[in-house]
């Protein structure tokens, strides 16, 4: 039996597949997996297409792990960038060794 593609599904859809498949599904990250409903599923173990035995366990997952992706909401930046955009990355046009003497 092949384990099906998981991922993207939400948890009652992922539950639904697996038990028509004849496969048992758990949630390492979720000690409440059997009361989630719309969350969706980011990860899974055996990857999908996988060859497995009847009533195997499938692991699934609906937090990404440290290092996964996952970003989140970046903006706004704070403090926020200086103004001026290249401008302010460019030296000021002219002779680069030119050593200016105080006045």
């Amino acid at each position: 039996m092949r384990v099906p593609r998981l991922v993207g599904l939400m948890a009652v859809d992922a539950r639904e597949t697996a038990r028509a498949r004849g496969l048992s599904l758990t949630a390492p990250d979720r000690p409440d997996f059997h009361l989630a409903v719309v969350d969706y599923v980011v990860r899974q173990y055996p990857q999908p297409g996988a060859e497995v035995p009847r009533d195997a366990m499938v692991y699934v997952w609906f937090d990404f792990g440290p290092g996964e992706g996952g970003g989140g909401v970046h903006e706004p930046r704070v403090p926020r960038p200086p103004r001026g955009g290249l401008q302010r990355e460019l030296d000021e046009p002219g002779d680069p060794y030119l050593v200016l003497s105080p006045p």
